[in-house]
């Protein structure tokens, strides 16, 4: 197994966290939410993107990076799968951005993630929902150049290491 990276990342939930957007998840060092703001799944978090280790910025801007994204609100948890990419700028003072897309901006921290907004169990979003804190781990795994040409053989490598 290569060398992995971990952060981790703490933020509340709001009363206005919809969690229905099909095509991202946002977290956010924001304090207030307004209701149509239906991305974003935490707020008040302790990191925006900029705020994230240097080196684990650096990694993450790799087309070999697969970033593991386990969300933790009381008994609640969510893992989610997503790629880096060298494309990354990493340099958002606020937010972080799941996509489901290639999409990139300033404030993506990573693409072709397998969970949305809208996909996150709803057991998760009530246990946030209600100002309730979760914890945000993140780890990278570097993806050997043999083993990332397709979806099936980044899941394989994945499972791997579960």
């Amino acid at each position: 197994m290569d060398k992995r990276q971990c952060e981790r990342l703490v933020c509340r939930g709001h009363p206005n966290i919809r969690a229905l957007h099909q095509s991202t998840f946002e977290i956010t060092k924001e304090e207030h939410l307004t209701y149509s703001g239906t991305c974003i799944i935490g707020v008040h978090a302790d990191k925006g993107l900029c705020d994230l280790n240097p080196e684990f910025r650096k990694s993450l801007a790799s087309d070999a990076a697969l970033l593991v994204t386990t969300l933790s609100a009381g008994t609640e948890t969510c893992t989610i799968t997503a790629r880096g990419s060298s494309r990354l700028t990493l340099n958002h003072p606020t937010d972080l951005v799941w996509r489901r897309s290639s999409y990139i901006d300033s404030r993506t921290i990573a693409i072709h993630a397998d969970f949305t907004a809208k996909t996150i169990p709803r057991e998760l979003i009530a246990a946030i929902a209600d100002d309730k804190k979760m914890k945000v781990d993140l780890e990278i795994f570097m993806i050997p150049e043999e083993e990332r040409s397709s979806a099936p053989q980044i899941q394989a490598f994945f499972h791997r290491y579960l």
